[in-house]
């Protein structure tokens, strides 16, 4: 019944109001005239939402729209999660904190000491954070009524971009020195000299400026093609039902398909939360060490 009422909640906001890909004289079901109602295909304007409020703060102007709340709500319900699973921790641990407990050990040895080593202990604090964080931003695109993925809007994933990047650089020069960082980064040792007056740019270039864009996009395509693709296929379900064999069977395999995507969009976004948090794990085992 939930995911049924998922793809209910996908598709009837197409169905009119502001912006609508479709006349406003034809439905969902196109029982009418075929030649006045066209398939409703969504489109980029899924993921613009109108601001509920504006706040202005030193001449700059925040909206406070639907992603903002998701990520407001999401971020309080993590913090106060961990909290409850934590705040009386004991040796034979409770359900909550055997979860906890699971999630935190997960990221510890999964990510931070498989990936950074022995200095990855102090960096678990801030890989713990960005793994639930970024999961818990893609996994409101299937849950019903929220049904929007936050990290399809790419301010998202380059914000978290942003916070990531910087600490890359700012290790990396802080225990190889900044001459040290960028040799070990553009000069790896072993070549013949010539060669390294084309590697040395692309280096420099992929590792600088290229890595960011790509830890970047990487996130936010993947949960921008999974909520399009899922919405095309919760509209059509109820577009081609009709009263007739062709529509009924149209309808239902649009709707299973509906059914299979969301199964494996869960996948892609834990799948998705766990490869930023193990790219960011592995610019840090960058900086720290020389990578060549």
């Amino acid at each position: 019944m939930g995911l049924a009422s998922s793809v209910l909640a996908l598709a009837l906001p197409l169905s009119g109001g502001e912006g609508e890909a479709h006349p406003s004289n034809c439905h969902l079901v196109p029982w009418g005239d075929a030649d006045e109602c066209g398939f409703p295909a969504p489109t980029a304007d899924i993921f613009q939402f109108d601001p509920y409020t504006t706040i202005s703060l030193f001449g700059i102007t925040f909206e406070i729209n639907k992603p903002v709340v998701l990520a407001v709500l999401g971020s309080a319900f993590l913090i106060g999660f961990f909290v409850l699973a934590f705040r009386n921790a004991k040796v034979v641990p409770g359900k909550l904190q055997l979860v906890g407990e699971y999630g935190y050990t997960f990221v510890r040895d999964g990510i931070a000491k498989e990936t950074i080593g022995k200095d990855g202990e102090r960096y678990v604090p801030f890989l713990f954070t960005m793994f639930f964080f970024v999961w818990m931003m893609n996994i409101w695109g299937i849950i019903p009524f929220a049904q929007f993925p936050v990290s399809s809007r790419l301010a998202w994933p380059a914000a978290l971009t942003l916070l990531v990047w910087p600490l890359y650089m700012f290790l990396g020069m802080k225990h190889q020195g900044a001459w040290g960082f960028y040799r070990n980064m553009m000069f790896p040792p072993g070549l013949p000299k010539p060669i390294y007056v084309l590697l040395a740019p692309i280096e420099l270039i992929s590792n600088v400026f290229v890595r960011p864009f790509t830890l970047t996009v990487r996130l936010f395509a993947n949960m921008f093609a999974g909520h399009l693709l899922i919405t095309i296929f919760a509209v059509a379900t109820f577009y081609l039902l009709s009263p007739s064999i062709i529509g009924l069977l149209g309808s239902a395999a649009s709707f299973v398909v509906s059914i299979i995507l969301t199964a494996f969009e869960m996948f892609i976004q834990a799948l998705q939360a766990y490869i930023f948090t193990l790219l960011t794990a592995v610019y840090i085992a960058g900086s720290l060490h020389a990578e060549h």
